[in-house]
């Protein structure tokens, strides 16, 4: 299963939408359906996006059949906006994008541009793969010989260009004979981990355990759980993250119960431009997902919502940070051009 993948002139990304009990895909040569993908939930997970975004810049460029270089990069800003638009919180996005502007702006002529921008995209998906194959590598060094791990939300190859962020420490245990089982949080209101984090474990053949979000707790207090294991959008310099909504719920649970937290991600999304987390813009999702499951109403008509999309978790509650590069120990420190914070390979 490939969540997305260049064709030459396209793109075919899988409908996470649907699944899991529709597995459909979707091909397209024009941009502003990998945009409306993105803002949909079509296509999910911070890396995914920048690797979408990418590809859709590459697709805006494809349709540009004049010479002019200037009018070219004037074209592929307005594609570049409106990619911009479409998730705020995922820093993987704007890095995406900046990256194949600065292609758009060195190539003298469209020609050049183009055959650059559609290589860079490629390169971008191909870096990914690499990244979560380290992760899940330095990663293992964190897993014990038998462990219980609690996951959320999904971060596996849906959500990535390669076996996943978090899922790729899991399924690189399993692998590894290690003795593992997962409990996956349904995540509310979208259910990505109920959707997607068991299809891609069940299909892995990782023993996984779907429970409600509100479980979770229990399962810490009746010492079911022996760690727990989350993904990233966005991670400030000083370690503080931005993931899904809930995972700050979880992260204070550990605490107090003594388990550790471990955040799995590229370095591409920590954004050093931040000191903390409260710098970090926080997507709203319109009320449909939380009075609506799967088309059905399930509260009142007309009832006013509040449904953020992610909260933060201070570095403080997080054990580690795992990246392609290592494992980061507290305090963080990823400002400037340092991005090593305490860095150990155990």
């Amino acid at each position: 299963m490939k969540s997305i993948e260049w064709l030459g002139s396209s793109v075919r990304f899988i409908d996470q939408a649907k699944l899991p009990l529709d597995e459909t895909y979707i091909t397209t040569d024009d941009y502003s359906v990998l945009a409306e993908a993105i803002r949909t939930l079509k296509i999910r997970g911070a890396p995914a996006i920048g690797i979408a975004a990418a590809y859709a810049v590459a697709l805006a460029s494809l349709k540009f059949t004049d010479s002019d270089v200037h009018a070219f990069r004037s074209h592929l800003r307005k594609a570049v906006d409106n990619l911009a638009s479409t998730r705020p919180t995922a820093v993987n996005l704007s890095w995406a994008l900046n990256r194949m502007q600065q292609v758009a702006r060195r190539a003298p002529t469209v020609g050049e541009a183009r055959e650059g921008l559609i290589q860079e995209a490629i390169t971008i998906h191909r870096e990914d793969a690499d990244k979560c194959r380290r992760i899940g590598e330095h990663g293992l060094a964190l897993i014990p010989q038998q462990a219980s791990i609690l996951t959320y939300c999904n971060t596996g190859a849906l959500a990535t260009g390669g076996e996943g962020t978090a899922l790729s420490i899991i399924t690189t245990a399993h692998r590894s004979a290690r003795a593992i089982s997962v409990f996956a949080c349904e995540t509310r209101p979208a259910l990505q981990g109920a959707r997607l984090t068991t299809w891609e474990l069940m299909k892995a053949g990782v023993e996984v355990t779907l429970i409600t979000d509100n479980a979770a707790a229990s399962l810490m207090q009746q010492k079911k759980i022996d760690l727990i294991i989350v993904g990233a959008d966005r991670i400030a310099a000083n370690g503080d993250t931005a993931n899904k909504i809930g995972t700050y719920n979880l992260a204070v649970l550990a605490r107090y119960h003594g388990i550790p937290l471990y955040v799995a991600a590229p370095t591409s999304t920590i954004d050093a431009s931040m000191a903390s987390g409260g710098e970090i813009p926080l997507e709203q999702r319109g009320g449909r997902e939380v009075v609506e499951v799967f088309g059905k109403q399930i509260a009142p008509a007309g009832v006013q919502t509040l449904s953020p999309a992610f909260d933060v978790t201070p570095s403080e509650l997080i054990s580690a940070i795992i990246t392609e590069d290592g494992i980061h120990r507290p305090p963080f420190n990823f400002g400037g051009s340092a991005l090593a914070g305490n860095l150990s390979s155990t």
